[in-house]
């Protein structure tokens, strides 16, 4: 049974030694955060010298004795298979950038309680003090035998894909970094969602992506999973197309399975007649680029806190419009995926998350919108009690399908 987290609210701490008033009298988010956000609690009892002899010497050593001779039996009588390491070197955290591993633990905090609210899933915050990936690699495959799982979480592109691609070559345990995927499941389940709104399937639109960074590559990636029309990505230069000269290593790949029509130019040379937009980049996108986009057009624009098309003016010519924001309708929030998506994976003692367990996450997902669907409901909320289970659900039998559960 997996340990609970709990908000201790502690009072522990010091404040300024400046004299100055500290910063949790006029600032609410600091005084959520002292002490910290949350705790290990025991799952079982210390009450007497019996209880004691159990959890701990002499009873612990049978316990430790049959997970040496079976292995396996660490995942039945430790808390292995239900507990994830949140990774981070903090390169890339939020919209903040490189701040640094400490600066990075408040959101790494936050990710970990996510697990549990909206997973039922164990999460230890890891915030590494090196960012070499062959420094970041041999570190986590050494933590590796404590978790049943690693969750990639704020490491700057392009070193993101490398170190996630090495560790799930070295381990046996799901590898996720969610600013990829994560981002990828709710786009499509959005976007499903907003094409049977609209009476066509995902193969009929044609879509851009603003942005070939880790969110960009692994949208563009599952959208062609998916079977979309075509899905063009711009970055600074201009649409990623396979006649360029100084395109990276991982933006030669992403040419050879997007852009079929061969575009090149601008974003907005892009947008033009395309069907739908996504924005995972920031900067702000033209209102004439987003006239110019097919009748009845999808802006995604996810950006924050500023989104690359404000919604009241994407509303002036798409059918539908989602953010990344909680203040505006079909938020495309990476809450509605991650925790299920390991949930269902630890459950099965999945070796790896498959392009089918996030296929089938997404499905999942959009299902549960169901007939309330309408432009402002494409996504299901956060808060929606029917998301963890349903997501769980079809990532274990994904799981099951493919191949990758051992139970």
């Amino acid at each position: 049974m997996a340990a609970e987290i709990v908000n201790p609210r502690s009072d522990s701490g010091t404040d300024q030694d400046d004299g100055a008033e500290p910063l949790d009298s006029f600032d609410p988010a600091f005084a959520l955060h002292r002490g910290g956000k949350m705790a290990v609690q025991a799952t079982v009892p210390i009450r007497d010298k019996d209880d004691l002899s159990l959890a701990y010497t002499p009873g612990v050593a049978r316990v430790c004795t049959a997970i040496a001779e079976q292995p396996e039996l660490v995942n039945d009588y430790t808390w292995k298979s239900s507990v994830v390491a949140v990774v981070t070197d903090g390169t890339a955290v939020l919209g903040l950038g490189d701040i640094g591993p400490e600066a990075s633990l408040p959101v790494m905090e936050g990710k970990a309680i996510l697990f549990k609210q909206f997973g039922g899933v164990d999460a230890v915050p890891i915030a590494l003090d090196c960012t070499d990936v062959d420094d970041i690699v041999e570190t986590v495959v050494r933590l590796a035998p404590s978790f049943g799982g690693v969750n990639l979480e704020d490491i700057s592109a392009p070193r993101c894909f490398e170190i996630e691609r090495r560790l799930q070559e070295c381990l046996d345990i799901p590898v996720f970094h969610d600013d990829q995927h994560g981002t990828a499941v709710v786009t499509l389940a959005a976007l499903r969602n907003a094409a049977r709104l609209s009476g066509r399937e995902i193969g009929q639109l044609r879509a851009v992506v603003s942005g070939a960074g880790a969110a960009g590559v692994a949208i563009a990636r599952m959208l062609v999973e998916a079977g979309i029309g075509d899905v063009a990505v711009a970055d600074r230069k201009g649409v990623v197309s396979a006649g360029r000269k100084d395109l990276t290593p991982v933006k030669r790949e992403l040419a050879s399975f997007t852009n079929k029509a061969g575009l090149t130019g601008s974003l907005e040379d892009a947008l033009a007649g395309a069907d739908v937009f996504i924005g995972v980049s920031g900067g702000t996108v033209a209102e004439a680029a987003v006239a110019s986009m097919a009748q009845g057009a999808f802006v995604f624009a996810m950006a924050n806190p500023d989104p690359e098309v404000h919604p009241e003016v994407a509303h002036r010519h798409a059918a539908v419009v989602a953010t990344g924001r909680s203040d505006f309708p079909n938020q495309i929030n990476n809450v509605l995926a991650f925790p299920g998506i390991f949930a269902g994976a630890l459950q099965v003692r999945a070796t790896r998350i498959t392009e089918g367990m996030k296929i089938a996450a997404a499905e999942a997902l959009a299902a549960v919108v169901g007939d309330d669907l309408a432009a402002d409901y494409v996504i299901p909320s956060p808060f929606d009690e029917r998301v963890a289970p349903a997501v769980t659900a079809a990532v274990a039998a994904a799981a099951r399908a493919e191949g990758v559960a051992r139970r």
